[in-house]
């Protein structure tokens, strides 16, 4: 899959746990779990933007192209 999910990198930077995240955006730790290993297929806007809020980022530091 050409977009990669780099949020793992991006929450140890931060020293953030999946959990406060989680509880912050309001979604589930499973979900949330989902989402940083790459195995969904979109993201709600509100979402992301709730998550770059959280961490203080842009959702270019999160999620990358590349080019199969």
């Amino acid at each position: 899959m050409p977009i990669t999910v780099r949020l793992d990198v991006v929450l140890a930077e931060r020293k953030v746990k999946s959990k406060d995240l989680a509880a912050h955006v309001g979604i589930t730790e499973a979900n949330l779990s989902l989402l940083k290993s790459g195995k969904v297929k979109g993201v709600r806007f509100s979402t992301l933007e709730a998550i770059c809020d959280y961490l203080e980022c842009q959702p270019g530091d999160i999620l990358g192209f590349e080019k199969e």
